[in-house]
């Protein structure tokens, strides 16, 4: 992509753009979100009602640009998810002094151009379902990289 896309801050070539099903939160990402991973974490499942799908980036190209019913739940004693209030849309994952956010694939606004590359956390998948033969990395709770990433 060249140029910038109108409404972008000069020197950006593309603002993600997404929010809740509501539209009480919506938020701008200035720079290329990682690709996505499958998070199968039991917080996950119980966060989206299935596995988690994330794209995490630096924390400072996030932009609330609309927050009236943006609430935080700490989900661990270092971590805490944002979601929407009213609609009750999961949108942000953070962990403490971590300098990357991730933000829920699902409330991203298409086209992403995101692609996943990754299931992480797949020893606590719930016996429900298999994983697919998706080609993608599988990472164990237990594995050092075992998290989302930023494209580098």
């Amino acid at each position: 992509m060249t140029g910038t896309v109108a409404g972008a801050k000069a020197g950006v070539e593309r603002v993600w753009t997404g929010g809740c099903a509501c539209g009480g939160v919506r938020y701008e990402i200035t720079t290329q979100p990682g690709p996505i991973s499958f998070c199968h974490c039991g917080q996950c499942r119980r966060q989206h009602s299935h596995v988690g799908a994330y794209t995490t980036f630096p924390r400072g190209a996030l932009r609330v640009v609309q927050e009236d019913t943006l609430a935080w739940y700490a989900s661990s004693d270092r971590a805490r998810r944002g979601f929407c209030s009213r609609c009750g849309s999961g949108l942000f994952w953070e962990g403490e002094g971590n300098p990357n956010v991730d933000v829920t694939a699902g409330s991203l606004d298409e086209p992403t151009g995101l692609r996943a590359d990754r299931h992480i956390w797949i020893d606590f998948k719930e016996d429900y379902y298999d994983l697919p033969d998706d080609g993608l990395l599988r990472r164990a709770s237990t594995d050092p990289d075992n998290h989302s990433k930023t494209e580098t």
